[in-house]
């Protein structure tokens, strides 16, 4: 059941967020948080709903709760990553490291734990959107046989074109802005995710994804691993 929507003022960007879970006490708290800080929130409580309603109309941000009946937060956020690119954070009560990948693997870009404050949720989602709404510019980075074109926002890899989600194309771009450099994790958590003391294993689990998708057969390894502090791209 879809709950009400805030009327942005004429003139005025509100971000729109979008916030699915099943406890409709929680859906209520967080409702009213958002708007305080300036979201234009619609809420689900019925995710097959929440799906049409993505599917059908724009938004900036995506929350998804983990635990909810007919189609869990997992598979709502895998179904939503099969063509669209919008932002998504998890939220779910689970604390563990299993079931924080499990969620960012599905392809969440962030993940949150209950309880939380809902000035962190809003910082979260504003960091989001920042990232994907900044102003591409007219740059294009070449290292070794990988090239990032800024403008197109295009990846290749030896001539071969490389899909991305968006937080793995900012990796990437961190990366190749910084190429030989070793990046501490707390940089690439502060300057990818936008905000600092982020999560070590969403970083790890996102950097395993880039990593697959820039080595497919079997070409060279680029992103390195430097051991208790972060990771460097260069050339083994």
């Amino acid at each position: 059941m879809s709950g009400s929507a805030t009327t942005p003022q004429p003139g005025v960007r509100v971000s729109r967020a979008v916030v699915v879970d099943d406890d409709k006490r929680l859906l209520r708290v967080i409702e009213r948080g958002l708007k305080l800080h300036g979201f234009d929130v619609t809420t689900f409580a019925d995710p097959l709903e929440a799906l049409a309603h993505i599917e059908a109309k724009s938004t900036d941000v995506v929350v998804l709760d983990v635990m909810m009946p007919e189609l869990d937060g997992v598979s709502l956020c895998r179904r939503l990553r099969q063509s669209n690119p919008v932002p998504i954070l998890m939220l779910s009560a689970r604390d563990t490291v299993p079931d924080r990948i499990l969620g960012l693997e599905s392809g969440a870009d962030d993940y949150l734990t209950k309880p939380f404050e809902v000035a962190e949720l809003a910082a979260r989602l504003r960091a989001l959107i920042r990232r994907t709404e900044r102003e591409p510019s007219d740059e294009r980075f070449v290292y070794a046989d990988i090239v990032l074109d800024t403008r197109r926002h295009q990846v290749a890899r030896d001539g071969e074109s490389i899909a991305l989600t968006p937080i793995e194309y900012k990796l990437l771009e961190y990366f190749m802005r910084n190429p030989e450099a070793v990046l501490s994790r707390d940089s690439i958590l502060s300057n990818v995710w936008g905000y600092d003391g982020g999560d070590s294993n969403a970083l790890d689990v996102h950097v395993g994804h880039l990593r697959e998708k820039i080595e497919v057969g079997g070409r060279s390894r680029l992103i390195q691993t430097v051991r208790s502090f972060g990771y460097a791209l260069q050339q083994a």
